[in-house]
């Protein structure tokens, strides 16, 4: 688990720090083409500079990276009278992000979700990473690529503007064999998708699955809980859990059980149903398994999320086989966020593409390993709309 800064505490930080908080960030909108700025955002103890990477489309979407842990810090997106909020979880400060942060927006790896006992054998060799979770490994371990500086270059052209994040992630970090090479590349296109493209090569064998992290509300991120919020999911089987939420390797279908969200369906309409899987996450906090999915590396349409109330939809499409849909069970108001608002529990949820957790110890599972001549490729999309 990791640890936690009491309110008060979050709430001094919060005064004192001194890093950019981007009060002086231009209230403009961008017309015509795409545009991408960068600018600095603090300085970790170590003393590597933080760059925030600002894109803008023609149709008043922003997006914000900062280059510590290739983590969106804040996204505007339109409602359907043309009101922008900003409709990711997330903080003000570096700051708060080096004390602590439930991932906000990060990308995770080198193994993004859990792996059984932080254990795992390859080629014939036993490799032991760091247990964060319980008894399991998490989202890379102690210092996985959400606590790590990442080198930017933002661009911009007639049809969107991005930047492209690289990190070498050394052999034997955090237990993993191989270096490992990883670019992503955030883009705001000119239609109002934001991209987000990972690329990785390695000089040993060695297992990958990153995804991005980001906690959606799109009401807001301080307008509250997100259990009216309707949620499609283009899945018809799931990956049940045990108590320490590791898939047992079933494949299980989503007929007749709380987890079928085939239509739209109000995130809070079954969530506190009698179901031994809801008791074992304190909600949502599951791999759905994709339809259609057959390795072809073709973007397909993977969930639906509306809140009825501000109109505002976003589409999830990817190229992996699999969705974490995780409801916020574990936000529990410890988490001072964005403009001194209080992240209470299930305020944003999660749908993070992915592989399925614990793959390297499921060979029925689809293969998370990467080999020295290959390149791991993987692309989701999440399109803005408004109705």
């Amino acid at each position: 688990m990791r640890s936690r800064l009491s309110l008060l505490a979050l709430l001094v930080l919060s005064a004192a720090c001194a890093v950019d908080r981007g009060d002086d960030r231009a209230d403009q909108r961008t017309e015509g083409t795409p545009m991408a700025e960068s600018r600095p955002f603090g300085t970790t103890p170590a003393g590597e500079s933080v760059d925030r990477v600002t894109l803008r489309d023609p149709n008043g979407i922003e997006l914000d990276i900062i280059t510590y842990g290739a983590t969106v810090t804040r996204l505007l997106a339109p409602d359907r009278d043309g009101e922008l909020a900003d409709i990711v979880l997330g903080h003000d400060h570096l700051q708060s992000y080096l004390m602590g942060s439930p991932y906000f927006g990060a990308i995770v790896g080198r193994y993004g979700n859990r792996i059984a006992s932080g254990r795992f054998t390859l080629e014939g060799a036993d490799y032991a990473l760091a247990v964060n979770n319980g008894p399991n490994h998490l989202h890379g371990g102690l210092i996985g690529f959400d606590k790590v500086v990442w080198t930017a270059e933002p661009y911009s052209n007639q049809t969107e503007a991005g930047v492209v994040l690289s990190y070498v992630s050394q052999d034997g970090e955090e237990g993993y064999p191989g270096e490992l090479s990883v670019q992503v590349t955030y883009a705001l296109t000119a239609g109002g998708d934001l991209r987000i493209a990972y690329e990785a090569t390695t000089d040993a064998t060695t297992i990958v699955n990153l995804t991005h992290h980001g906690y959606w509300n799109l009401a807001g991120h301080g307008a509250g809980d997100i259990l009216d919020h309707e949620l499609t999911l283009r899945a018809g089987h799931f990956t049940p859990v045990d108590e320490t939420l590791i898939p047992t390797g079933e494949i299980r279908p989503v007929e007749g059980t709380p987890f079928d969200f085939r239509q739209p369906t109000a995130i809070g309409a079954r969530i506190e149903a009698n179901d031994e899987q809801l008791a074992f996450g304190g909600g949502y906090d599951h791999n759905f398994v994709l339809d259609g999915w057959n390795g072809d590396g073709a973007l397909r349409s993977a969930a639906v999320l509306h809140d009825p109330v501000s109109g505002r939809k976003m589409e999830v499409l990817t190229t992996e086989p699999g969705i974490q849909f995780y409801s916020g069970n574990f936000l529990d108001g410890s988490d001072l966020g964005k403009d001194g608002v209080v992240y209470e529990r299930r305020t944003g949820l999660c749908l993070e593409t992915q592989h399925f957790p614990n793959s390297p110890n499921q060979p029925d599972f689809p293969s998370t390993v990467l080999r020295p001549g290959e390149t791991y490729r993987s692309t989701t999309v999440y399109r803005f709309s408004a109705e």
